[in-house]
């Protein structure tokens, strides 16, 4: 009887804690919590061969930088459980306009469901975190909004957050080698060279890179930058097949780590 008792007990309680059992990396992208328009977008993002090249693993504290709408906060939300912990670092909402808004929509997602219970949301020109606390930095297509001081405030900040050894991940439209810095803010397109130099004044090593999000098909020289291509579509019906069969940008995929 006490036995079957604490069985009842047990069952009771996992019914109220949906997310004791953490999926691994493959079923939090399968997951049903996830949007259905992002979850096509995943032929071009590639989330689990990204993850898995990071080494990113469930019960890391890790920090995504600028997740905007939440495409990959969906993800690791659903991954990283206890004693993990993952820290969106979102718009500054006292920085008003299209700022202010996003973040509190970002807010109101991550208060929609509860697979977003282990999510802390810090501001972006913020510290980030505690000192050498954080396993992992991950930033996925934002470098180029960041050319300028913003870029060494947040490299620098991430820095600092990351444990020694701790993981750096970089995803960024990828310029054509030799773009000047004005057209980088200008096309959305980021050199390879400028991130990783960028990364190393910062005190990063470079591990390794990879191809996962390439995209030969993509002449980085479109009409509205990077944002002609999907998802953004900029041009709207004009020429919009063509940019459809393009697909989305050409990215680069770096790792780096902050040194033991």
């Amino acid at each position: 009887m006490k036995n079957l008792f604490i069985l009842i007990f047990s069952l009771i309680t996992l019914s109220y804690l949906p997310n004791i059992v953490a999926h691994d990396l493959k079923g939090a992208i399968v997951s049903e919590d996830r949007t259905p328009k992002n979850v096509i977008r995943d032929i071009h993002r590639h989330p689990y061969e990204t993850l898995n090249f990071f080494g990113i693993t469930s019960d890391m504290t890790v920090v995504e930088l600028s997740p905007g709408g939440g495409w990959y906060t969906e993800i690791l939300a659903n991954y990283i459980h206890y004693p993990g912990t993952l820290i969106a670092a979102h718009f500054n909402p006292d920085a008003g306009g299209y700022y202010k808004r996003g973040r509190e929509n970002f807010e109101k997602k991550m208060n929609g469901n509860s697979i977003y219970g282990r999510v802390e949301i810090v501001n972006i020109d913020s510290t980030l975190a505690d000192t050498e606390s954080v396993d992992a930095v991950l930033t996925f297509r934002n470098l180029h909004n960041w050319l300028g001081p913003l870029l060494d405030t947040i490299f620098s900040n991430s820095y600092k957050a990351l444990k020694p050894g701790g993981i750096f991940g970089v995803v960024e439209h990828r310029a054509k080698e030799g773009t000047s810095i004005e057209m980088m803010k200008k096309s959305g397109y980021v050199t390879e060279e400028h991130a990783i130099n960028m990364a190393k004044k910062h005190g990063f090593e470079l591990v390794s890179k990879s191809e996962i999000n390439s995209n030969s098909k993509d002449s980085k020289d479109h009409p509205k930058g990077v944002w002609t291509l999907p998802p953004n579509l900029r041009m709207k019906e004009l020429d919009k097949d063509k940019y459809l069969e393009i697909g989305e940008s050409d990215r680069m995929t770096l790792l780096f780590k902050k040194p033991l």
